[in-house]
């Protein structure tokens, strides 16, 4: 499941690591982000191994749009959740990008002359 939201960043967390029953080493950082809705909401991104670079020169603040996939595990009878990041880019300012005009932008009104040229439409 890859679903994708909007919102500022609140809190990068630090880096964390360990050692896996098997003996590999991992790594993991998370980070939090606000959402932009009629009630934000926190929402804690984790990113693990080499996903953590993806986090890099983002900073608390910044408006984000991260993509990330939904996991669910059961353990001893408890379901446990992830939140896991694979993409983070600068939001988009959306609904400003309309460009200005002026009124001298909008074209004059046709002059009536009383005859139509053959190429002009009745309509």
């Amino acid at each position: 499941m890859s679903l994708e939201v909007n919102g500022k960043i609140t809190q990068v967390l630090p880096v964390q690591s360990g050692t896996s029953k098997a003996g590999k080493e991992w790594q993991k950082q998370e980070f939090v982000i606000e959402t932009e809705e009629q009630f934000p909401r926190n929402v804690c991104f984790t990113l693990f191994g080499d996903k953590i670079s993806l986090l890099n020169g983002f900073n608390s603040g910044d408006e984000v749009s991260v993509a990330f996939n939904l996991e669910s595990r059961e353990y001893n009878g408890r379901w446990f959740h992830n939140v896991n990041a694979w993409r983070i880019n600068k939001a988009s300012q959306g609904g400003n990008d309309v460009p200005g005009y002026s009124p001298g932008d909008i074209p004059p009104p046709p002059e009536p002359d009383g005859e139509q040229s053959p190429n002009d439409l009745p309509f």
